[in-house]
């Protein structure tokens, strides 16, 4: 899966809906449908490949994640909880294992939000959070939308089954690699998950004038970027937490009309805002919308919210489960709350759920120089296996 896309530097890039992520698509549908599994795609384009139980009126235990990436991602952010999922799907094969309940994959639709915002896009629609509509008429920085790279894609992958938006199943159990490095500063095996901390996405927007680099003197400017700059820096000094637990991240930052001879006169940039405590996470969201109106350095203020994702806590049955199997299996384990947020998030608040965490090397993620274990994922393979398993006995 990792030559679809590849990089110079050892990462690679597969965004949402791109003919690469498409080619990755199609590459799983082809070793899915080699095992006899089915497959069925969703409004919003959420792959569905299913391993039949014996008795197919009950609900599905579900795993997964997604096959699209970062322009300069790494190979593991996403793809491993896809091909563990097929690999303990595979597992069941070969050692004739009959589950009543069916076993489930899912590889959601635009999990990374590097092509079209926001995060998390397929599983947000899945569960109800951001409409279809929304979602579909959503254009990526060339002008196209969801929509139109949808139909592409579709119209070339193998004809599928066409499933209902709402995911929901039994349970739902994700395998991750950590994307921090705490795991392997603490040399354990394996990452209880169990809980995501909240996310805000805001979009700020400054508003100068634009004018001659050559002719217009200082005082006289009303310079976007200058204002931008100053802002942020502002923005940084409200926000500051001691204790480092909240995250603030300016990550796009757009400046027009980008010429080097021209004065700046409109900047729009991101920030990424994170915490566990809803509370908190929201009076800093609501100072910051208050610092982004107005004007600063001659120059006019505005910033709208784009994404508000609060915080969620996972199913205590299935954390225990996978926390059993840890323990069961001699892995060194400790329970963690995500910092990242991923599908299981929109999961959690329709299907009991929860997830594994494998190390990330020197916890590097989001870059081509991401690496976990091979030792590492096949533990993670294992849990997920475990867990899946415990899933389809319990009674949720």
């Amino acid at each position: 899966m990792a030559r679809i896309g590849a990089t110079a530097n050892g990462g690679v890039n597969r965004q949402a809906l791109t003919p690469e992520d498409t080619e990755g698509r199609r590459l799983l549908l082809q070793w899915a449908r080699a095992r006899g599994y089915t497959a069925a795609i969703d409004p919003i384009g959420n792959l569905f490949i299913r391993r039949a139980g014996s008795r197919a009126d009950l609900s599905p235990v579900m795993t997964g994640s997604h096959l699209d990436s970062q322009p300069t991602g790494g190979k593991y952010d996403g793809v491993y909880g896809v091909l563990a999922g097929l690999e303990v799907l595979e597992t069941l094969d070969d050692h004739n294992v009959v589950t009543e309940r069916p076993i489930e994959l899912v590889v959601w639709m635009n999990e990374e939000g590097s092509r079209f915002g926001p995060v998390t896009m397929g599983s947000a629609v899945a569960a109800g959070a951001v409409s279809l509509e929304r979602a579909l008429a959503t254009n990526d920085a060339r002008g196209t939308s969801v929509s139109e790279a949808l139909a592409q894609q579709v119209a070339q992958l193998a004809p599928l089954e066409s499933r209902p938006l709402g995911a929901t199943g039994h349970a739902y159990i994700e395998a991750h690699i950590e994307q921090g490095p705490v795991l392997e500063q603490e040399a354990r095996d394996i990452g209880v998950v169990s809980a995501i901390q909240g996310l805000h996405l805001y979009q700020v927007e400054v508003r100068g004038f634009e004018a001659h680099a050559g002719t217009t003197p200082s005082r006289h400017r009303k310079d976007a970027l200058v204002a931008a700059s100053a802002l942020i820096a502002k923005l940084r000094a409200e926000v500051a937490d001691p204790a480092d637990v909240l995250r603030f991240t300016v990550g796009r930052f757009e400046v027009a009309p980008g010429s080097p001879h021209i004065v700046p006169g409109k900047v729009t940039f991101s920030i990424d805002l994170r915490h566990p405590d809803p509370e908190h996470l929201l009076r800093t969201g609501e100072r910051i919308l208050e610092l982004c109106a107005g004007e600063i350095e001659a120059c006019t203020v505005c910033a709208k919210v784009m994404l508000r994702s609060s915080p969620v806590q996972f199913d205590t049955r299935l954390v225990a489960a996978v926390r059993n199997a840890a323990e069961h299996r001699g892995f060194g384990y400790m329970s963690m709350v995500s910092g990242a947020t991923h599908d299981a998030k929109y999961m959690a608040e329709r299907t009991p759920t929860a997830m594994i965490f494998v190390p990330s090397e020197k916890g590097i993620s989001h870059n081509e120089l991401e690496h976990t274990d091979d030792e590492d994922l096949a533990a993670g393979a294992q849990i997920l296996c475990d867990a899946v398993l415990a899933a389809a006995a319990m009674e949720l």
